[in-house]
């Protein structure tokens, strides 16, 4: 239905050129009526060929477009079928060209229009803003697998796949399915002629988004209506056909419901006024059935439950692109460009990386920096709730002068020139109160080797671990004995313990000594460098202590200051 809407309104414009042809031209109007409406029939087969592989949204500049491209090939047609030998007849030619400049300056019109929309395209998009993030917690995920790493395992698997020869493996996407946050990935047909014969693809993988240990399953869901089908059974195609005026975002993406069985889900919006940017705040999205085509559209938020992903990564990244360059609108952001914030494209999905919190909702994530040249720290970054399209922006004093995802990324890169291991997928942490970078260091292959966590306000504070626990625990351990670390922020929680000293160890470090200790009837390690208290190097079994510490989750606490019976009194 979508493809013959869009071939008819592609022909209006020619249908009133048609008509004034008709009406002042010499030749009869018999005459000019039966060879317009030949053209006419010869051009609605042409279009929708055209409109079935295109598929244009039907949006004022598109059809605008569409029927001007249509009436400047077929009007001059009809004009030298009628009077070959003086097809530029001047009483019809000047009515003709009157037409074509006004609909040119409509055109013209409605692009000027896109432009001055932005600055309501961006107060469309619903903003909080905070100073940091909250502290990450040891049973939070601190990094999902890298993606590419995910790929390359499923793609070794791909030999279980029966008929594997006809297919390819899909675009990977993370979500939560049975508390378990997993990538999954369709195969999809190789080419056209694997389509023909092999009609329905066989079903799709799954593979741990956390777990680098983890093998790929192959779940035999047969699918017809794929990224990979052609004709009729193309999604985006189906989804055209049902919903041609609105604009869809990016490719259709698998996501799995609780039962096993897989869905298309692809984001939707209608644009605003006569353009063709969206409204960020009226988004919808269709979900189809990849067995029988059926499909329903929803508001965002309210797709079913099992969706996590309801907007996709590519409209993430546009909404981070209006809410860093226009805040104070399209003019600024070219001139002045004042508070202008510019994303980074580091992530794994369109610029961005999805990433889960600790109730399981999906969020989109990426930094932001500066407009100006050769600027390579970070202002803060957002996070895009994937279902509701609300933008939490982290900036405050922090995240001010720290490094950007780049820049992260290099530090690894740098890390292993000869092994040529590389950063992917970085993500930034608020670990103890400290910006933190999270890196997944790979080889040239896409194998995972190792984590890195890097403090993302010096680049020289690096630690690499096996294991996401490995490589946190052993990043705090290194906060801890750095002299120069501030420690706990404002709003992190300390608390006032006091107990009599069980156990002490002092360790000499490269920045200096570190006392850890235990106090009776409490399991918890108590750090302290001795820079923040000097008499702590003195402590012994026995000594009573009171202390301001900061109790981390993973049975460790940094002390801020201590008072130490009989030393510090």
């Amino acid at each position: 239905m979508g493809i013959l809407l869009a071939s008819l309104i592609s022909l209006i414009l020619y249908v009133i050129g048609a008509v004034i042809i008709a009406a002042v031209s010499s030749v009869s109007t018999g005459r000019v009526l039966k060879f317009a409406t030949g053209l006419f029939i010869f051009g609605f087969i042409v279009m929708g060929i055209v409109n079935y592989f295109m598929m244009p949204a039907i949006t004022v500049p598109n059809m605008l477009l569409m029927n001007l491209i249509t009436a400047i090939v077929l009007l001059p047609t009809l004009m030298a079928i009628l009077k070959p030998n003086n097809f530029m007849e001047k009483k019809v030619f000047t009515p003709l060209l009157g037409i074509y400049g006004l609909v040119l300056v409509l055109f013209i019109a409605v692009i000027i229009t896109s432009f001055t929309v932005l600055d309501n395209a961006h107060q469309t998009i619903t903003v909080s803003e905070e100073r940091e993030a909250k502290p990450l917690s040891k049973d939070e995920t601190p990094i999902t697998v890298a993606p590419e790493f995910a790929r390359n395992k499923i793609q070794k698997a791909m030999s279980v796949v029966p008929n594997a020869q006809f297919y390819d493996l899909g675009k990977l996407q993370v979500q939560q399915v049975e508390d378990e946050i997993v990538y999954v990935a369709p195969v999809e047909f190789a080419d056209f002629w694997k389509f023909i014969r092999g009609k329905e693809t066989a079903g799709y993988f799954t593979i741990s988004a956390t777990d680098v240990n983890a093998q790929p399953t192959f779940e035999e869901e047969p699918m017809e209506y794929t990224n990979s089908s052609y004709f009729h059974k193309y999604v985006q195609r189906v989804i055209y056909n049902k919903f041609p005026q609105y604009i869809q975002s990016g490719e259709a993406q698998i996501e799995v419901d609780d039962d096993g069985k897989p869905w298309y889900v692809q984001t939707i919006y209608k644009p605003m006024h006569i353009t063709n940017k969206p409204n960020l705040d009226k988004l919808q999205v269709v979900v189809i059935d990849p067995v029988t085509g059926d499909m329903n559209a929803y508001q965002t938020d309210d797709a079913p439950d099992f969706i996590e992903g309801s907007i996709s990564s590519d409209m993430a990244t546009l909404t981070n692109d209006y809410y860093g360059k226009y805040v104070h609108g399209w003019l600024n952001s070219i001139f002045g460009k004042r508070d202008v914030k510019l994303p980074n494209k580091s992530g794994t999905e369109s610029g961005v990386t999805p990433m889960f919190d600790e109730n399981g909702d999906m969020f989109y994530f990426t930094d932001m920096t500066s407009p100006k040249e050769n600027i390579d720290s970070a202002l803060g970054y957002s996070l895009i709730n994937a279902r509701t399209g609300e933008l939490t922006y982290y900036g405050g004093e922090k995240n001010n002068g720290i490094m950007d995802s780049n820049g992260a990324k290099q530090i690894v890169n740098k890390e292993f020139p000869e092994k040529k291991w590389e950063g992917s997928m970085p993500v930034l942490y608020n670990v103890d109160g400290n910006p933190t970078w999270v890196v997944n260091v790979l080889d040239p292959n896409g194998l995972h080797k190792q984590y890195a966590y890097i403090k993302a306000d010096d680049s020289d504070f690096v630690v690499f671990g096996d294991t996401a626990n490995a490589a946190l625990d052993a990043y705090r351990m290194a906060l801890l004995q750095d002299p120069g670390n501030t420690g706990a922020t404002d709003d992190s929680a300390t608390e006032m313990v006091q107990g009599t000293v069980s156990r002490v160890l002092v360790s000499s470090t490269e920045q200096g000594q570190v006392v850890q200790f235990l106090l009776e009837e409490d399991t918890t390690i108590y750090t302290v460098n001795s820079s923040k208290v000097p008499l702590a190097i003195f402590l012994e079994q026995g000594d009573t202590i009171e202390a301001e510490a900061q109790l981390l989750d993973n049975g460790t606490a940094t002390v801020e200051a201590m008072e130490i019976e009989g030393l510090t009194e």
